[in-house]
C-alpha cells in the first residue's frame, strides 16, 4: 500500500455531501497511511444567486467572508478545504476560446488556494488524484506541478447534457495528459486505453460497515405490514438511469408481487403510472443508516436499469449492497453487469426479467446466500486503494 506521501484530493463531490462517495471513501483510505487535503469544490456563482440560504452554501458564504476556516481537520491524516472564492458559473459560454479563458481564470483561483493549504500542511512534493472534475480542475497539473497526476473516471458521462458543450472534450484532453488513469469499471478503462494506455480497472470499494451481519439486522417496521413475496429497489429514483416502464410490466404482469421502492424521486417518477399501482409502494428517502434494514425485507433485490450511455459501463454500487446482505438479486444485462453474472439473475426485456424474478425466488437456499456475500465482500476500499497503490509504484519504477 502507498505510503508516506502527501495527496491532494479534488472531485466533483464535496466532503460534507449528504450521499455515498467514491472520492471520499477512497481520500479516506488513502488517509490512513498517507498525509490526504480533501478539496471541495468552490462555490459557483449560479448557486450562489440561487440558493444561498441553504445551510450548505451558507456555510461556503462565511468561509469566503472568513467567518469560518477554510482549512478543516477531518482526523490524524486527512483535511478538507472549503475554497474561500467564489467561481465564476460558465457551462453557458458556447464560444470555446472565451470559455477557456474564463475557466483558466477559475482554475488559478481555485490553485491559489490549495497552493496555501499546502504550504500550511508543510506539502511539498505531492499526488494529485482528479475524481473526473474536468472544468474546474483542468489547469491544476499545470498549476500545482504534482509528482503524479492520476485521472480517476468512475461515471459515463456522455449522455448528460450539462458535460456535453465542452467538459466532455477536455476530460479527453485531462485522459491524455494523466499520468496514471484508474477507473471503477472495465468498459471505462478500455474507453480511458483508447486515448492513454496507462489506463487501469482497478474495481469498485463498498463500506460494509452497515452490512457486516444481516442476521442481526431487522426488516423495517415501515415494511411489516406489506405483503410478499417484495421486490425491491433503494437509491435514487431517476429515468436517467431506471426503466419506468420496465418496473410498471413487472407490477402489472405479477399483481401478487409487491414492488417497494425506497429514495427520493425525479419528476418522471413522480408523474408514472406506478403510482397508480395498488401493489408498488414508495417508501420515500431514508437514511443511509436505515437502508439495510429495508434490503432485509426484501425477497428479491433488483437494478432495473435503462440501458444508456450513462448506466452501460458504470460500476453499481448498490449491486454489492443488495449481494452483501445475501439477497437474490435481478439487474439489466449491460456490458459491466457479466462481471457479477455468476452472483446475480441478468435480463434483457421485460419477460426475461420475469422469467429471471421467479427463477431467483425458486433457487434461493443459505448456501447461495453466503455465496453472495462472500463475493461482496471482496470489493472493500482497501482493495481499491491497494490496486491503485500497484498502479502508482509501477508509474514510480518506469519512469
Amino acid at each position: 500500500m502507498i505510503s508516506g506521501k502527501n495527496i491532494v484530493v479534488v472531485g466533483l463531490q464535496p466532503w460534507d455531501i449528504a450521499i455515498g462517495s467514491n472520492c471520499k471513501n477512497i481520500a479516506a483510505e488513502l488517509a490512513k497511511e498517507n498525509r490526504v487535503l480533501y478539496v471541495n469544490p468552490p462555490l459557483d456563482r449560479v448557486t450562489y444567486l440561487k440558493t444561498r440560504q441553504k445551510p450548505e452554501v451558507v456555510t461556503r458564504l462565511e468561509v469566503i467572508q472568513g467567518k469560518k476556516e477554510a482549512l478543516t481537520q477531518i482526523h490524524e491524516n486527512l483535511w478538507s478545504l472549503q475554497p474561500s472564492v467564489i467561481a465564476e458559473s460558465i457551462n453557458w459560454i458556447r464560444n470555446d476560446y472565451l470559455f477557456r479563458m474564463m475557466n483558466r481564470v477559475n482554475n488559478r483561483r481555485l490553485a491559489n488556494e490549495i497552493q496555501g493549504a499546502m504550504i500550511a500542511l508543510g506539502f511539498d512534493e505531492h499526488i494529485l488524484f482528479n475524481d473526473q472534475s474536468m472544468i474546474r480542475c483542468y489547469h491544476l497539473k499545470e498549476y500545482l506541478k504534482p509528482e503524479i497526476f492520476i485521472y480517476y473516471i468512475r461515471d459515463n458521462l456522455k449522455s448528460i447534457s450539462y458535460f456535453k458543450r465542452h467538459a466532455l472534450k477536455m476530460e479527453e484532453e485531462l485522459i491524455t495528459s494523466a499520468d496514471i488513469v484508474v477507473t471503477n469499471s472495465g468498459y471505462l478503462a478500455d474507453f480511458a486505453r483508447t486515448l492513454n494506455p496507462n489506463a487501469h480497472f482497478v474495481g469498485q470499494g463498498c463500506d460494509f460497515t452497515l452490512f457486516s451481519d444481516p442476521s442481526q439486522i431487522p426488516v423495517s417496521e415501515e415494511m411489516c405490514s406489506i405483503p410478499k413475496p417484495i421486490l425491491g429497489y433503494v437509491g435514487f429514483l431517476t429515468d436517467v438511469r431506471l426503466d419506468i416502464n420496465l418496473l410498471v410490466n413487472i407490477a402489472k404482469s405479477r399483481p401478487n408481487w409487491n414492488l417497494v421502492l425506497v429514495g427520493p424521486e425525479d419528476k418522471a417518477f413522480k408523474k408514472s403510472e406506478l403510482h397508480q399501482l395498488s401493489n408498488v409502494y414508495f417508501l420515500g428517502d431514508k437514511k443511509p443508516v436505515h437502508l439495510p434494514q429495508f434490503i432485509q425485507g426484501f425477497d428479491i433485490a433488483l437494478n432495473p436499469q435503462v440501458i444508456n450511455e450513462v448506466t452501460t459501463g458504470n460500476y453499481p454500487r448498490k449491486i454489492d449492497e443488495y449481494l452483501a446482505m445475501g439477497k437474490p438479486t435481478v439487474a439489466t444485462q449491460t456490458p459491466f453487469m457479466d462481471y457479477f453474472k455468476d452472483y446475480t439473475y441478468l435480463a434483457r426485456t421485460p419477460d426475461e426479467y420475469l422469467t429471471q424474478i421467479s427463477k431467483a425466488m425458486n433457487e434461493n437456499s443459505k448456501d447461495f446466500e453466503n455465496a453472495r456475500r462472500e463475493f461482496a465482500m471482496t470489493h472493500t476500499w482497501e482493495q481499491c486503494v491497494q490496486k491503485i497503490s500497484e498502479h502508482i509504484a509501477t508509474y514510480q519504477f518506469t519512469s
